[in-house]
């Protein structure tokens, strides 16, 4: 783009405390070049005064414009559909063998106590019953889906 002037309502979106992110609106952009936006030249768009930064950086162009955020968000769904409807699909597919396995691994190493812990706070909410006192993990991890084994895994692994 040769020359942002033009594309609907314009925004400047403040960028931390220092400076602008973006610069989007009729008549906020006389005479800028869309490819050579820097810093500079958008506070000298906004303010009509030169700016006083000494280094170059770009700046990110959004355009709001309601056809802009219908291609943006049809865009997002055509990205997005496949693994939402994968990510559904894992709430009521159960655990896969590999998952099984590698939660029987996990709670050998973290010990049941912690399993047990780590388990009721992922199956909380669900139908999926607590593990029985003398219940074998491995038997008690077959009972989740694939959504609640992967939670089960990440907090015994031990990330956020």
């Amino acid at each position: 783009m040769s020359n942002i002037r033009g594309q609907g309502p314009f925004t400047v979106i403040p960028r931390g405390k220092t400076g602008y992110y973006g610069l989007i609106g009729p008549g906020l952009t006389e005479g800028v070049d869309g490819e050579k936006l820097t810093a500079d030249a958008l506070w000298e768009a906004v303010t009509g005064k030169p700016g006083t930064q000494t280094w170059y950086e770009s700046v990110h162009i959004t355009c709001r414009s309601p056809e802009s955020e219908a291609a943006r968000k049809a865009e997002n769904e055509r990205i997005y559909a496949l693994r939402r409807e994968r990510a559904e699909k894992a709430k009521t597919e159960p655990a896969t063998p590999a998952q099984v396995k590698y939660l029987t691994t996990l709670a050998e190493k973290v010990g049941k106590e912690r399993f047990d812990a780590e388990f009721a706070k992922v199956i909380k909410g669900s139908g999926i019953e607590p593990r029985a006192p003398r219940q074998r993990c491995a038997t008690a991890a077959r009972r989740l889906t694939k959504a609640k084994a992967r939670k089960l895994i990440t907090a015994l692994v031990g990330h956020p």
